[in-house]
C-alpha cells in the first residue's frame, strides 16, 4: 500500500514525542485546490471512518478513503536539504483515470 522512508519514520516519531502522543498516528488525507490539491498531513489517535491504516517502520499511518488509490506504492519522505524540509511522495504509479496525485507528482504541476 504505502511505505514510510526511515527519514520520515524518525521526524513522524520525533514529532509524536514532543507532542506526548507516541501511540498515535499520522493521517494522510487531500486539501482542496483544484487540478492540483496539496497533500495534508495530521496527528491523530485513530484512524478516522474509511481511512487505510499502515505500519512502516514502526509509525502508524492512517491513509484517507479517497487517497488511498493515488498513493498505492508510494513512499512518503522526509526532505531535509538544509533549506526546505518537509514531507512528501515518492514512486508509485498515477491510479487509472487520474489526471493528478497526491502532491501533483503526477502531472507535472507544481
Amino acid at each position: 500500500m504505502l511505505n514510510v522512508s526511515e527519514a520520515a519514520a524518525e521526524k513522524i516519531g520525533q514529532i509524536l514525542k514532543a507532542e506526548s502522543k507516541e501511540d498515535w498516528g499520522l493521517r494522510m488525507f487531500m486539501e482542496a485546490g483544484g487540478c492540483c490539491p496539496s497533500l495534508g498531513l495530521d496527528i491523530v489517535e485513530a484512524p478516522l471512518d474509511g481511512d487505510e491504516a499502515v505500519e512502516s517502520n514502526g509509525v502508524k499511518v492512517f491513509i484517507s478513503k479517497d487517497i488511498i488509490p493515488s498513493v498505492k506504492g508510494m513512499t512518503l519522505e522526509f526532505i531535509d536539504n538544509g533549506e526546505h524540509q518537509g514531507f512528501g511522495l515518492t514512486g508509485g504509479e498515477p491510479a487509472s483515470g487520474d489526471s493528478c496525485g497526491p502532491g501533483c507528482s503526477s502531472c507535472g504541476h507544481d
